[in-house]
């Protein structure tokens, strides 16, 4: 299987493709977003000249096959890494995993798009930095706060870890008791699969601010070298975070039950990492971006019984279970994000932006 077969096996890799030629054929991105709107379970309410209405007779109509078609038309050639690193930032932007899929992950699923996307996944492998590449030593951490503000980097992982698994025993039985199994009811809660109180960090600065899932869009970020090493467990497939729960299971069907069933679709039970017996075999876990992009908000089977979703844990993304990571002797840097824009500027403590 090759890496544009990986893209397009999870929903934030079609997502990926579909951003990305929608961004150089503006015959694709209207395709998509009147599609779109209509397949969306949230659609929202569409600005017209005169006024707000969900529907106009004039609206224009688009199927799964024009979409395709409007792909299959693209100049595929036009995109570049610039569009492709947008459409990773768009990706990871509108990943969720306490709703159904929006309109555009929708579209991108369907069996004529998902098979139009097939060139698109191809144009894209050459363009992304490798999106299958390993941990290396050299990471980033980010606080979103000015430098004067930020703290120490977490060097107490175990007792974080502890108070978690607390947490999710407590959250877990409270759920058993309180929540319906009806999966389709109103409930909503915790919805992560990894504690994201524990340090993150990513090999790419630019990559710690902009790739971020449900952010709070902050101005302002303090970004933090670290250097760590030590046994680093690499998730580059569904097939190696199956493994990870199958290992350590901690069952949450009853935490996570209503919420990742809006998600996937599915209803039984479900499975997370016990992240604390985790720290017993392993110093950190990094997620791959290929890993994140074909396995990411989707089902992953565990057994016959259970399943599992790899949730709230962006690209490349590394997570530090035990004290290995350290601060490394260089200058914490202020960064500023534009106004509306994901485009972070580093400051210089004496001549300000660079």
């Amino acid at each position: 299987m090759t890496i544009a077969d990986d893209l397009l096996r999870g929903p934030r890799g079609r997502r990926l493709c579909l951003s990305s030629v929608g961004a150089i054929d503006e015959a694709v991105s209207a395709a998509v977003f009147w599609l779109g709107h209509a397949l969306d379970p949230h659609p929202g309410t569409l600005l017209r000249l005169f006024g707000d209405v969900d529907a106009a007779p004039d609206d224009p109509v688009f199927t799964e096959q024009d979409v395709a078609a409007a792909i299959g038309r693209a100049d595929l050639a036009s995109i570049s890494a610039d569009i492709a690193r947008d459409a990773l930032c768009d990706t990871v932007d509108h990943a969720r995993y306490w709703q159904e899929p929006d309109g555009s992950d929708v579209v991108a699923a369907l069996p004529a798009v998902r098979e139009a996307l097939v060139a698109v996944a191809e144009r894209l492998v050459p363009v992304l930095p490798d999106p299958a590449a390993l941990f290396t030593p050299q990471q980033w951490a980010v606080e979103w706060c000015a430098v004067a503000e930020s703290g120490p980097v977490e060097r107490a992982p175990a007792a974080l870890l502890a108070q978690w698994t607390r947490e999710q025993r407590e959250a877990e039985e409270r759920a058993w008791r309180e929540r319906p199994k009806d999966p389709h009811a109103n409930f909503s809660g915790e919805w992560w699969s990894a504690p994201y109180q524990l340090l993150s960090t990513r090999a790419e600065p630019m990559d710690a601010l902009q790739l971020v899932e449900d952010s709070l869009g902050w101005q302002v970020a303090t970004v933090i070298a670290v250097r760590g090493s030590g046994r680093i467990l690499e998730i580059r497939t569904e097939a190696d975070w199956a493994a990870l729960c199958r290992a350590f299971p901690m069952e949450v069907t009853a935490s996570r039950r209503h919420d990742w069933f809006r998600v996937t679709g599915h209803d039984g039970r479900w499975l997370i990492p016990d992240w604390e017996r985790v720290a017993e075999r392993w110093d950190a876990v990094h997620l791959t971006t290929l890993g994140y992009l074909s396995a990411a908000t989707r089902r992953i089977d565990i057994d016959g019984e259970y399943a599992s979703v790899i949730a709230g844990w962006g690209p490349d993304a590394t997570i530090w279970l035990t004290d290995v990571a350290r601060e490394a002797d260089e200058p914490r840097r202020h960064w500023q994000r534009a106004h509306n824009e994901n485009v972070w500027v580093p400051e210089d403590a004496e001549t300000g932006p660079l």
